[in-house]
């Protein structure tokens, strides 16, 4: 039996399918899941102002603000992965987006912040900065309600947060290699199971801007933080992970990484070395160091060259 249930939240929809046999079961377990997203929302959403981290934009540019130990614990993986991806992926970049929202062309590089484990606390150190996690809070968020499933004994079920970012726990009876989840026609139609694992697809423009904001349909809303400016390559990338938090935060920095001309699938084998990373990219451009097989795992798969005529 499939149990369906959806909510909104960060701007898109938020749907779990899980399979049991127990329809009260399942609903209360799906509920508790779905619960645990807004909650995440509520506390990650620079959007909302009585969110944590709209209070941290408000006060650490000037005091230290104290954490929870879970969003420590998440900064501190955030930041892990900004000096391991050469900043391609970098959590402090709020007041570029907002220069984004704005139409500005001029946007800003990203900020900086500092921990402070003893205090549990974060602080900016430099002007400016303003904390963005729109590339990472939906896969945070759906890592935690795998969580709560996962002790509720839900042994089966897919997990999706706006379809770009997934989540399976187990796979469905009749089909033991994984919950099947299509990649689009960008990536000619693939096809992947997912099994205990996740995925999330990045792209240069996006169907929403910031915030879910509509109008912005199709413009480039990927960043390079290094220097603050819109990606000039095009395509997209997906990527297979352990958990949605590190597809997320891979599939953006492979973004930025190609766009810089970099060898991406060595600097994701080495700021994920544990993540048994997939990687799948559909480019503008020659994308360097493609392969697979590397030191920790991750594999890096060109499907398709857009041309630059199609951009």
């Amino acid at each position: 039996m499939l149990h369906r249930a959806a909510c909104f939240a960060m701007g898109t929809r938020f749907e779990l399918v899980l399979e049991g046999r127990d329809d009260v079961h399942g609903r209360a377990a799906a509920e508790e899941a779905l619960e645990r997203i807004v909650e995440c929302d509520g506390r990650l959403s620079r959007f909302r102002s009585d969110s944590l981290v709209s209070r941290i934009n408000r006060e650490a540019g000037s005091a230290w603000v104290a954490l929870d130990a879970e969003t420590f614990e998440l900064l501190e993986r955030c930041a892990r992965a900004c000096g391991a991806t050469e900043g391609a992926f970098d959590l402090c970049l709020g007041t570029a987006m907002d220069r984004l929202r704005a139409g500005q062309g001029l946007l800003a590089p990203a900020g900086a912040f500092a921990l402070d484990p003893a205090r549990r606390a974060v602080r900016f150190t430099a002007p400016g900065t303003a904390l963005d996690l729109g590339a990472v809070a939906k896969g945070f968020a759906l890592d935690r309600a795998a969580e709560l499933l996962r002790a509720a004994g839900v042994e089966r079920a897919l997990l999706h947060g706006g379809t770009s970012s997934v989540l399976a726990l187990g796979a469905p009876p009749d089909r033991p290699e994984g919950w099947p989840v299509g990649l689009g026609p960008e990536f000619a139609e693939r096809v992947v199971s997912l099994r205990d694992r996740a995925l999330s697809i990045s792209a240069v423009r996006g169907s929403r801007g910031p915030g879910g904001d509509a109008a912005a349909r199709g413009q480039v809303h990927v960043l390079d933080p290094r220097e603050g400016r819109r990606l000039r390559a095009q395509g997209r990338a997906a990527v297979l992970a352990a958990s949605a938090e590190e597809a997320e935060i891979a599939s953006t920095a492979l973004l930025v990484l190609v766009d810089r001309g970099a060898r991406p699938a060595e600097a994701l084998d080495a700021g994920f070395p544990s993540a048994r990373l997939e990687c799948i990219v559909v480019a503008d451009r020659p994308v360097a160091g493609r392969g697979s097989g590397l030191s920790g795992g991750a594999a890096l798969e060109i499907v398709h060259h857009v041309p630059p005529a199609s951009r």
